[in-house]
């Protein structure tokens, strides 16, 4: 949540109103979004805002889902607040036609802060730029998906194929064995959130990597541990943590886990997306995938997405 000065909480905090004309987007017009100046959640597109010559900000439309309605006690007017974080913003009035809509968000400049789309668009381009990605392989995909994208600072998770010998991989071939690909997830992080490291560590945390080719009873090279790494600084790291496990002797038999560069990821068919969440209720998601699920939310409650 951002710092508020003193006059912004007594408008935000505690519903008070600026004076009519006072505001820095009474007569604002360039083309962006506003913000709650709060928690900085989008309220409003520019395409919204129009001029009521009422001294304050108006809008016709919101960003669907960004504002709650409450009618006052007294039942005269319906106030809007930031449906985020409860921030005050105005009142929202109907039946007046002054646009087409017929709807006017009266809202308070200083609940609100503008962003560009040009500066949005700038923001995107520098957060993709900074992103990596990981591929790790641990028997289902369904299972390891599920887990990776709870985590802050991932930004995806997808399940697909790496590793094999044939051009084009899918699920079919795949499990057949004899394209010689893995199972694995596609993990676009932010390192400035979570670093490479602790991905390896959830990583064998959820899985086994002393079984050759199998996870439980699902057996075969499709299923092997394996992580594929994207550059130097990433084998090292996986190398590295490989060799602090085994000098911990957390598991008696030996870590067969195959590091390899990555060269080719293969999308895995549409249905395979969100498996876990789609489908808990199958018998495999609740004998299998759900344990093992729940006990990872446990071990890395620190490090999952405030929802």
């Amino acid at each position: 949540m951002n710092e508020l000065t003193e006059f912004e909480k007594y408008v935000i905090e505690q519903k008070g109103t600026e004076r009519p004309f006072s505001g820095e987007y009474v007569n604002h017009e360039a083309e962006g979004l506003y913000l709650c100046k709060k928690c900085l959640a989008p309220l409003y597109k520019s395409e919204h805002k129009f001029n009521a010559f009422c001294g304050w900000p108006a809008f016709d439309d919101e960003i669907h889902g960004a504002i709650k309605r409450t009618v006052d006690a007294d039942g005269q007017r319906t106030e809007i607040t930031c449906y985020e974080c409860g921030g005050h913003l105005g009142h929202v009035f109907k039946g007046e036609m002054l646009t087409g809509k017929n709807m006017r968000h009266c809202v308070n400049s200083i609940s609100m802060v503008f962003k560009s789309y040009d500066e949005i668009e700038a923001e995107k381009s520098k957060a993709a730029k900074s992103m990596q990605m990981a591929t790790f392989g641990a028997g289902c995909f369904w299972c390891i998906e599920a887990v990776f994208q709870r985590l802050d600072g991932v930004e995806s998770v997808y399940s697909g194929y790496s590793g094999g010998t044939t051009e084009d991989a899918h699920y079919d071939a795949v499990c057949s064995g004899i394209t010689g690909h893995a199972e694995v997830i596609q993990v676009t992080f932010n390192p400035a959130v979570i670093s490479y490291n602790t991905l390896l560590s959830v990583f064998f945390a959820i899985h086994d990597p002393t079984t050759l080719n199998q996870q439980g009873n699902d057996k075969g090279p499709q299923y092997r541990s394996v992580i594929f790494t994207h550059n130097a600084e990433q084998v090292d790291q996986a190398t590295i943590a490989i060799s602090k496990l085994i000098q911990q002797g957390i598991w008696p038999k030996p870590i067969v886990t195959e590091v390899s560069m990555y060269e080719t990821f293969y999308h895995a068919e549409n249905f395979h997306d969100d498996y876990f969440a789609k489908n808990a209720e199958q018998p495999y998601c609740q004998l299998l995938i759900k344990p093992k699920f729940e006990q990872a939310m446990r071990q890395f409650e620190a490090l999952l997405k405030k929802d």
